[in-house]
């Protein structure tokens, strides 16, 4: 990830302006990206064997659907226009295209972090306490960094009591194995590769802050306006993989072990991935968690968080300068300046059986 966050946001959000005209516009191609994450590996999975294609077929579209390397540059290529699409957290989907001037929707709250992002160190019985005086390596202004942040609250500790050190997730494993570094926050998987090596404690993780951390397929707002079929074949296609997922055949297993070796690990390590990731694994439970009053009070805490570091934009005088719209009219912050839309209607269309 980019030590040049900011300025890379300004300059994708000006990308995006000059591409606005040309994706604000009914169309039958699109493309959407994604990067290795045990909860995105579907969209690999749906991309790779056809399911994706399929469900545009149906509605008379394509879709591309495209693995980038580096995580925060996939959403800054999004940003900028050059896909329509992409995964993001909940908070990365505020502080980088919503702060940036481009309205985003976040078509699929998929799941959320229970355990999938966590804080470790080098040294066995460590806890939160260790951290203080320490240089911690992570994605600065990341979910990592607001992790990092929930864990200091916890033992009355700030940021001002450690270093925060920028490290790509690209990386980061690399960087535990060196010296220099002996605390880092990070997701998996390479969270779950760090853990295994002897001598590490983890101490704080994602299932101490349920719900919080949540993983989405992001949209352009007006391109899935002007393209509802867009926002119908994503739905379709998540929900078909993530049934298949929660299934006991032969398939069921097939597509775990080729989500397992995309992601660059076995059945048993992708497993253990799945059972630290709240994955809604049907279109009700993923609706029932969108249309819930913590949704909007979470995204309160991660905009007091992002402005605090400044990540709401230059002008933004307090936590309410990016408007955010949720189910049922619940609105928070700028009402005149609403940039992220949490709209489970496509959703609840998969949940009613309508796709």
């Amino acid at each position: 990830m980019s030590q040049l966050r900011l300025p890379t946001l300004l300059a994708a959000a000006f990308a995006a302006l000059v591409s606005f005209s040309s994706q604000a516009a009914q169309k039958d191609h699109f493309s959407v990206c994604w990067t290795i994450y045990a909860g995105w590996m579907p969209w690999e999975y749906a991309g790779s064997q056809g399911i994706v294609d399929k469900w545009a077929k149906k509605y008379g579209i394509t879709i591309d659907v495209v693995q980038l390397n580096d995580y925060v540059e996939s959403i800054n290529q999004y940003t900028a226009g050059q896909f329509d699409g992409c995964t993001m957290t909940n908070m990365d989907a505020l502080t980088i295209p919503a702060a940036g001037g481009v309205e985003s929707t976040a078509l699929i709250v998929s799941d959320f972090s229970n355990g999938n992002d966590g804080i470790v160190l080098k040294g066995e019985g460590k806890t939160v306490a260790d951290l203080k005086g320490m240089n911690v390596n992570l994605v600065e202004l990341s979910v990592s960094h607001y992790l990092l942040a929930r864990a200091l609250d916890s033992v009355d500790l700030t940021e001002k009591d450690l270093k925060v050190v920028n490290t790509s997730d690209a990386d980061i494993s690399a960087a535990f194995n060196t010296d220099e570094v002996q605390a880092l926050t990070t997701w998996n998987p390479m969270l779950s590769d760090i853990k295994a090596k002897p001598g590490v404690t983890q101490v704080f993780d994602s299932s101490k802050v349920p719900g919080e951390i949540m993983d989405m397929m992001v949209v352009n707002t007006q391109t899935l306006k002007d393209n509802p079929a867009l926002g119908k074949a994503l739905t379709g296609a998540w929900f078909e993989v993530v049934g298949l997922m929660s299934g006991k055949s032969a398939a069921s297993n097939a597509a775990l072990e080729h989500m397992a070796k995309a992601s660059g690990t076995d059945l048993p390590g992708f497993q253990s991935q799945l059972d630290t990731t709240k994955l809604f694994a049907t279109p009700r439970e993923a609706l029932d968690f969108a249309t819930s009053a913590q949704l909007p009070d979470t995204m309160r805490k991660v905009a007091e968080f992002s402005f605090q570091h400044g990540l709401l934009g230059e002008g933004a005088k307090d936590t309410s300068a990016v408007g955010m719209s949720f189910a049922n009219g619940v609105t928070s912050g700028d009402k005149t300046n609403l940039k992220l839309h949490f709209d489970p209607s496509y959703v609840r269309l998969a949940a009613e059986s309508k796709l």
